[in-house]
C-alpha cells in the first residue's frame, strides 16, 4: 500500500510535553515505556497480538514536513528550538514487541520503548492506535474461529467497518485471529489473504425471476457454484431453484455444487431443512454457508442446536468487535537513565487494577516439557535470566501465599526487538507464517484458558527481585505521602 506520512497523527499533548521537555533541558533524558492492556475483551483470559509489523511501517517513516512544521509555529506556543528539533528529526530509539499472533495477557508488556523521552513520550499515540486496534480484531475473531469449531470462517465486514483503513487492517488482524479469508479484495492484494464472495440478493433482484438468475451465475462461475438462496423464500424456491440449476449447470459440465448460502430467518432450522432436501436430491456434498448478524455467542448457540452448517460468513460484529469495542491497551513511564543507571519509575492509584509494575522488563513464558502446554507468563527484570535447570517458584503478585513450584519446563523469552537506536531490524513473518504461528501457540493454552465464560485466569507472575522494586516503591511513595500529610 502507499506509505502515508501519519508523523501528526498524534494526541496534541505529546507535542507539548515534548516542547516542555525540551525547554527543561531534558529530552534527551533516555526514559523507559511500557505498552500493556488491562482488561481482555468480551470477560475472555487472553488477547492476541497484532498489528506489529504496521507499527514498523510507522516508526520507519516519522518525518516533519515542511507544512507540519509551519503548522506547529502558526500555533504560537512552540519554540524555535523545538521546531528546528522537529526539522532535523531522526528516530533513534530502541523498540520490542511481542510477535503477532501470541497470546498475550493482561499487564505484561507487549511493546518497550527505550530511548529519548521526547521521542519515547512523542510515539505514544500511534502505538497505541496501531497495537490497540489489531489486538482487538484479532482477538474478537479468534473468539469467533474457536466458536465455529473448525468450521471456516470468512470475515465479510468491510462495509460496516469504521473507515477504511479500518476495513482493512481489521482484515489483517482478523486472519490472524484465524478466518479463512475476506470479502476485503484490497486485503488479498496488499497481504495475500484470501479473497472470497459469491453474491448479493441485488443480483437475484436484476433477473426477471431467481431460476434465471441462479441460471446465468452457474454459467459463469461453475466451477465455484455458490448461491444465495433467501432473496424471497428459502424452502419454497431458494433451495429447490438451487438443486435445479446445480443438476442442470453444475453437474453437466463435471464440477460440484460451490454451496448455499442462506443470510436471514431461523438459520438453525432452515440450515437442517436445507440439507435434507440437499441430501435427497443427491448433494450430500453441497456445502451450506450461513451469514447474518453472527457472532461467536451465536454460532455457538445455533451449533449446540444442531445446526447444519459448513462455513460461517462474518460481518459487523467481528469487524468492530461489536460487543466490546475498545482494547484497553495503555502506555506508561516505567524506567529513567540517570548517570548510566536505570531508575524505576511507577504509577500508584487508589485503583489496583492501575498500579503500574516498574523498571525495565523481560517476559517470559513458561512451558512444560512434557505437555507443551504454557504454565504461566512471569515479568522478570532486564538483567535476570530464567534458568530452566533449576526449579522456579511461580508466586501471585497480590496474593503471595498462592504459591506453586515448577519444574521440567522451557522458558521462552516472549519479545523481539524491532529497533535498534532506530534502525529496524526485525524481519516480519509471512502473514500466513503469523496466522499459523497463532493457532501453534494457542493450542499450549489449557482449555480452561479457552473458554468464553468464566476463564481460568492465566498466571502472570512478577519474579522475585521485580517485586521486591515495586514493594520498595509503594512503600517509598506511601512514607512520602504520610510525611506530607504530617506537614499539613
Amino acid at each position: 500500500m502507499e506509505t502515508v506520512n501519519l508523523t501528526m497523527l498524534t494526541d496534541f499533548y505529546e507535542l507539548t510535553m515534548a516542547n516542555g521537555y525540551l525547554k527543561n533541558g531534558i529530552g534527551d533524558k533516555i526514559a523507559y515505556f511500557d505498552m500493556f492492556f488491562r482488561n481482555v475483551p468480551d470477560g475472555g483470559a487472553f488477547a492476541i497480538m497484532a498489528g506489529v509489523e504496521q507499527l514498523i511501517q510507522y516508526l520507519k517513516n516519522l518525518k516533519f514536513e515542511d507544512e507540519d512544521i509551519e503548522f506547529l509555529r502558526n500555533k504560537g506556543i512552540f519554540s524555535e528550538d523545538f521546531l528546528a528539533y522537529l526539522k532535523d528529526f531522526q528516530f533513534c530509539c530502541d523498540v520490542w514487541a511481542i510477535p503477532e499472533g501470541t497470546p498475550v495477557f493482561p499487564n505484561e508488556p507487549i511493546v518497550t520503548v527505550r530511548g529519548p523521552v521526547i521521542q519515547a513520550q512523542f510515539i505514544e499515540t500511534m502505538v497505541l492506535l496501531t497495537i490497540n486496534h489489531q489486538c482487538l480484531i484479532a482477538t474478537k475473531a479468534n473468539r469467533i474461529v474457536r466458536a465455529a469449531q473448525g468450521r471456516a470462517v470468512m470475515e465479510f465486514g468491510a462495509r460496516r467497518a469504521q473507515g477504511y483503513n479500518g476495513a482493512i487492517l481489521g482484515a489483517r488482524a482478523s486472519y490472524i485471529g484465524g478466518v479463512a479469508g475476506t470479502s476485503c479484495t484490497i486485503a488479498d492484494r496488499e497481504f495475500g489473504m484470501p479473497a472470497l464472495g459469491t453474491m448479493a440478493h441485488s443480483w437475484v433482484q436484476m433477473f426477471p425471476t431467481e431460476e434465471e438468475a441462479f441460471r446465468a451465475y452457474a454459467r459463469s462461475y461453475p466451477d465455484n457454484c455458490v448461491l444465495l438462496v433467501d432473496t424471497y423464500n428459502v424452502l419454497k424456491s431458494g433451495i429447490p431453484n438451487a438443486i435445479k440449476i446445480f443438476k442442470e449447470e453444475v453437474l453437466p459440465r463435471g464440477y460440484r455444487p460451490g454451496g448455499i448460502r442462506i443470510d436471514s430467518g431461523d438459520l438453525t432450522y432452515l440450515s437442517k431443512r436445507a440439507r435434507e432436501m440437499l441430501d435427497e436430491a443427491g448433494l450430500e456434498d453441497c456445502p451450506i454457508v450461513l451469514s447474518g448478524s453472527l457472532d461467536e455467542y451465536v454460532i455457538k448457540d445455533i451449533l449446540e442446536q444442531g445446526a447444519a452448517v459448513d462455513s460461517f460468513g462474518v460481518g459487523e460484529r467481528l469487524i468492530t468487535s461489536k460487543s466490546e469495542p475498545v482494547f484497553t491497551g495503555v502506555y506508561k513511564l516505567v524506567a529513567v537513565e540517570e548517570e548510566g543507571q536505570i531508575i524505576p519509575k511507577i504509577k500508584i492509584s487508589e485503583n489496583v487494577n492501575k498500579i503500574t509494575n516498574p523498571a525495565f522488563k523481560k517476559p517470559w513464558r513458561l512451558y512444560d516439557k512434557e505437555t507443551g502446554k504454557a504454565i504461566a507468563d512471569v515479568l522478570t527484570t532486564h538483567e535476570e535470566v530464567i534458568d530452566e535447570n533449576e526449579p522456579y517458584l511461580l508466586f501471585d503478585p497480590e496474593h503471595t501465599w498462592k504459591q506453586k513450584k515448577v519444574s521440567n519446563f522451557r522458558a521462552r523469552m516472549l519479545m523481539e526487538k524491532i529497533f535498534d537506536k532506530g534502525v529496524p531490524v526485525y524481519k516480519s513473518p509471512d502473514l500466513k507464517e503469523i496466522r499459523r504461528y497463532c493457532q501453534e501457540e494457542i493450542a499450549t493454552l489449557w482449555e480452561e484458558v479457552l473458554r468464553f465464560k468464566n476463564p481460568h485466569e492465566y498466571w502472570v507472575d512478577l519474579s522475585k527481585p521485580l517485586w521486591n522494586i515495586k514493594q520498595r516503591l509503594l512503600k517509598e511513595h506511601s512514607a512520602v505521602e504520610d510525611l506530607n500529610n504530617n506537614n499539613l
